[in-house]
């Protein structure tokens, strides 16, 4: 059993057939089949259901692919350290970030840092699930997390970064947009509201600032993403509350301030004894502006 062949099997198990795989991988079908073939009876079970459709992990497949990705994770960050110390960042960044934070500026930072190193990647988990984030931080396949507070069980070094602005967006031609002074939180009780999905951070946050001040609004919807909430308060919906930073572009005059002002901490978590290529990228997320201005810090 090798890395080769946990990068076969993570690979069918993303694509779901043995075909497409195969092209993914540059190999030939009946060789990739065979590869899997002796990885199962390396195992001693069925890591995959065969059916008409494709390869679907069974459960056995699926608590082995979860350690599978863990190693090829550990052998990509064995390769970065190496070319790291060489002097050229290489290999792969992986980071975790809590729904629409940083939604412009880790991709400026990200940017910037594959503009003087272009051998990085760099993957994106956005939003996990408390469970997966548990289970990603456990495993230490996380590089960095981009969140409001370091989830439990989490050992990152913690950086402050600043602190994120939350605006009510608001549908057009809707009357409040007329004002020019911060909305009270109460006035937009009797909107309304379109929510986020149940399990995100976001969702919980706006549940917990509703409830601390007596306040139960409807809710006509939900979203899973925060430039779609933004869409369908345009449209007419409902109203909602996004960090500022992370409303799309062409949207911003349908916001308005709130009163009281609402913001929470930008954390980004380090993993301990951290390389050069996550050092370099928080450098470059300090040099971002955290204020909501969405302006970053090198230009103004």
């Amino acid at each position: 059993m090798n890395l080769r062949q946990y990068e076969y099997a993570l690979t069918v198990a993303e694509e779901g057939s043995i075909t497409a795989a195969a092209e993914r991988l540059g190999l030939a079908q009946p060789s990739l089949s065979q590869q899997i073939g002796t990885l199962e009876k390396q195992v001693g079970v069925r890591l995959f259901t065969r059916t008409p459709q494709g390869m679907t992990p069974t459960v056995a497949g699926r608590a082995f692919l979860v350690e599978a990705e863990a190693a090829a994770t550990a052998s990509r960050r064995a390769f970065t350290a190496a070319r790291a110390a060489d002097g050229d960042l290489a290999g792969e960044l992986i980071i975790a970030v809590y729904l629409g934070l940083g939604a412009r500026q880790l991709p400026r930072a990200l940017g910037e840092l594959r503009r003087r190193h272009p051998h990085l990647q760099v993957t994106i988990h956005e939003e996990p699930d408390p469970t997966d984030m548990e289970r990603l931080a456990r495993q230490g396949t996380l590089d960095m997390v981009l969140v409001h507070e370091i989830p439990p069980g989490c050992m990152f070094d913690i950086h402050a970064l600043g602190k994120e602005s939350y605006v009510a967006v608001l549908p057009q031609d809707h009357p409040l947009l007329r004002r020019d002074k911060p909305l009270p939180l109460q006035e937009l009780a009797a909107e309304g509201w379109v929510r986020f999905r149940r399990t995100s951070k976001h969702d919980e946050y706006l549940a917990r600032l509703l409830a601390d001040r007596g306040l139960a609004p409807r809710t006509v919807g939900r979203a899973s993403q925060i430039s779609t909430a933004v869409r369908l308060a345009a449209e007419g919906l409902g109203v909602t509350i996004a960090p500022s930073s992370a409303v799309p572009d062409g949207f911003q005059h349908l916001t308005r301030p709130l009163r009281p002002a609402l913001s929470e901490p930008v954390i980004a978590g380090l993993r301990r004894a951290p390389g050069r290529a996550e050092t370099a990228l928080l450098d470059e997320l300090k040099r971002q502006d955290w204020s909501g201005t969405g302006v970053s810090a090198s230009k103004r």
